[in-house]
């Protein structure tokens, strides 16, 4: 246990958005025994240019612009701060040289915004904690000089154009430059550690009591539908599941209910999936309501692409499946592998798929629903922050 620490959050995320959000989670259970600043990313130019008509843009002009301040107080010892600072938007410039000259600028720009907040509240000896902020936050050990530097890997970052351009150089320096670094999976914990030693798994956790508390029923639209089950619910992102594997369980198995719950993109929409009659899009529904939806399943699914975008994620809908008791026909991946092996079924095609969620239907327990809800209590932010606990301690020891 770390207690009676100052800590400032730098990341990708800021306080203010509607998803959820693993770093502001990790904030709230760091601020439960010591003082912690979480700062959002500052207001690029493009970004106000772009929506500048956006109420969370036009709040962020106003602070830059001196007219309201940026630091607001959450709780008793969190506090979250909007940079009174501009930053140029600088990512589309091809020649890296020039690139981390103007990257510098804006480094210190944020890093001066941050030093205001930092003697306001009069933060001492601080340890920063940044969550994947390769680019903004690049300078921030040297420009604040904490008494300890952490980074959070939480996804292949430069597995997106965006990131990859300036970051397949620059990750690994802030990797190497940090203190030591955690990850939330296996694979990015080994990810961190070919340019770090001091590198740790520490896991993931998850909001899980809507699921596990639930004690209502299934939606009249699930209701409607007859036969066996098998359910997905999130964003229907071609990039990252498998249209393929979705196509081949509807097509074999037309006496199965296959049904999607979430957004569809592009590749979703223009799929084969949609000429099936045993393939259900309910859209988007209210994460409040989602408990509701995987009640209703008999089998749940999460099939993968396997890409570098997704080979190293934590996918928290396993855990919140699992939170319910509900079998798992998953993609089988070295993380999904080495953590969920025993509570999930891992399918690597999908010839797979089908055969293993025929046995799930066959093997289904109320044993098995226990041990699964049991397993799925253990992944909460509490042990997760425990572990970024050990790992600080391990240094300073």
């Amino acid at each position: 246990m770390i207690k009676g620490k100052d800590i400032i959050i730098v990341g990708q995320q800021p306080w203010d958005i509607e998803i959820g959000s693993n770093c502001k989670n990790i904030a709230v259970e760091f601020s439960k025994y010591n003082r912690v600043l979480y700062v959002n990313s500052p207001l690029d130019r493009i970004t106000l240019m772009r929506n500048g008509n956006d109420a969370k843009i036009r709040k962020r002009k106003e602070i830059v612009e001196g007219k309201t301040s940026g630091l607001l107080q959450i709780s008793d010892s969190l506090w979250n701060l909007y940079p009174d600072a501009m930053i140029e938007s600088i990512n589309w410039i091809s020649i890296h040289p020039v690139f981390k000259v103007l990257n510098k600028i804006n480094n210190r720009r944020f890093a001066g915004s941050i030093q205001k907040a930092v003697s306001k509240l009069g933060f001492k000896d601080f340890i920063l904690f940044n969550d994947n902020d390769i680019f903004r936050s690049f300078h921030l050990k040297e420009l604040l000089k904490p008494a300890l530097s952490i980074y959070y890997s939480r996804d292949y970052m430069l597995a997106v154009d965006y990131w990859k351009r300036h970051g397949e150089k620059l990750e690994p320096q802030l990797i190497a430059s940090s203190d030591i670094c955690v990850a939330n999976s296996t694979y990015l914990a080994d990810y961190c550690r070919q340019y770090n030693p001091n590198s740790y798994y520490v896991g993931q956790g998850c909001e899980l009591d809507l699921f596990m508390d639930f004690k209502g029923d299934s939606p009249a639209e699930i209701k409607a539908i007859e036969g066996i089950k098998i359910g997905y619910v999130g964003a229907l992102l071609g990039l990252r599941l498998d249209i393929e594997i979705l196509t081949e369980i509807a097509r074999s198995r037309p006496q199965w209910q296959l049904i999607l719950v979430g957004p569809e993109d592009e590749l979703f929409k223009g799929s084969e999936l949609h000429q099936f009659s045993n393939v259900h899009f309910l859209g988007s529904r209210s994460p409040n309501d989602l408990p509701s939806y995987i009640h209703s399943f008999d089998i749940c699914l999460n099939p993968q692409v396997i890409s570098q975008v997704t080979i190293g994620n934590y996918p928290r809908k396993i855990d919140e499946y699992l939170a319910m008791g509900k079998p798992v026909v998953a993609t089988s991946t070295p993380f999904m592998e080495a953590v969920f092996s025993g509570y999930t079924y891992l399918a690597k095609n999908a010839a797979d798929y089908i055969s293993l969620i025929e046995l799930a239907l066959q093997e289904d327990s109320k044993q098995k629903q226990l041990e699964r809800k049991e397993f799925a209590a253990e992944h909460t932010w509490e042990n997760s922050v425990a572990e970024i606990y050990k790992a600080i301690e391990k240094h300073s020891n």
